[in-house]
C-alpha cells in the first residue's frame, strides 16, 4: 500500500484528531457498539458469549471486530484461559473505568434530550 499524501483530507483529519483531546476521545469509543459492550463490562468479566447474548442486534463477527478495537486501544483487557473448551474474558481496563461516570451522565442526557425532542415533535402534530 502506498504512503498517505501529507496534504490529503485523510491526513489533515487524523492530524486533527490527535491535537483535539474531545474529538480523539469520541473517536476511541464512538461508534454503534462500542459504549454498549464497555457498559455491559462495567460490572463484571464476561465472556464472549455473554457480551453477545446482552446486546440484540450485534452479530458474531462485529463483536469480535469492536472487540479486538477496543482492546487494541486499551479498553478492554482480554485474558485468555488454558482450557478445553477455550475461554475468554472481556473486562474494562483502568482507563477505561474512568469513563463510567462521563457515560452514565451521557446516558442521563440522551434521555432528557430524547424527551424534549419527542415533546416538541409531538406538539407539532
Amino acid at each position: 500500500m502506498g504512503r498517505i499524501k501529507e496534504n490529503s483530507t485523510n491526513n489533515i483529519n487524523r492530524q486533527y484528531i490527535h491535537e483535539c483531546d474531545l474529538t480523539y476521545a469520541v473517536c476511541k469509543i464512538g461508534g454503534r457498539w462500542k459504549l454498549l459492550i464497555l457498559d455491559k463490562l462495567k460490572v463484571e468479566k464476561l465472556r464472549f458469549s455473554e457480551l453477545r447474548k446482552s446486546i440484540s442486534g450485534i452479530t458474531e463477527r462485529m463483536l469480535t471486530l469492536q472487540l479486538r478495537e477496543l482492546e487494541k486501544e486499551g479498553l478492554v483487557k482480554r485474558t485468555v484461559y488454558a482450557e478445553v473448551p477455550p475461554r475468554v474474558d472481556y473486562e474494562l481496563t483502568e482507563i477505561s473505568r474512568e469513563l463510567i461516570p462521563i457515560w452514565k451522565m451521557l446516558s442521563e442526557w440522551g434521555g432528557k434530550h430524547k424527551d424534549l425532542i419527542q415533546k416538541q415533535e409531538a406538539s407539532e402534530n
